[in-house]
């Protein structure tokens, strides 16, 4: 039988990350939290006991890939501290996405973390 395993997914931005979570077993990505630093989502992958990371990739309308230094940063060092694999998610129109399914102001996860979990679900769902 195989091991379930624990995904987290990851909407970068240059201020704000949004996290979400999902696990083999349910297939099914939720919204986490909103984190500012590349150590808060390291503690979240050891706390979380993380085995695959999904992180969005930027792409302009055309397809071609963002050339921003700053996620290309937070991509290597993600890869090189966080032990774990790491599978990139076109992630084209997701924030416009997140603001359509926002609900009510009390009860609504933030903008990053639905974004977060319309990358991982997307992830889950091509698996």
């Amino acid at each position: 039988m195989e091991k379930n395993r624990k995904y987290l997914g990851i909407d970068w931005g240059e201020k704000r990350l949004g996290l979400a979570t999902a696990d083999s077993e349910i297939n099914l990505a939720l919204p986490f939290k909103t984190v500012a630093t590349l150590a808060e989502v390291l503690n979240i992958i050891i706390e979380e006991e993380i085995d695959i990371i999904i992180l969005g990739h930027p792409r302009k309308m055309s397809g071609v890939a963002s050339d921003n230094p700053g996620w290309q940063h937070f991509y290597e060092q993600l890869k090189l501290r966080s032990g774990r694999r790491v599978e990139l998610v076109d992630e084209r129109l997701t924030s416009l996405a997140a603001d359509a399914l926002e609900g009510s102001e009390e009860q609504k996860a933030g903008r990053d973390e639905i974004a977060a979990s319309l990358i991982l679900q997307d992830y889950l769902d091509r698996t």
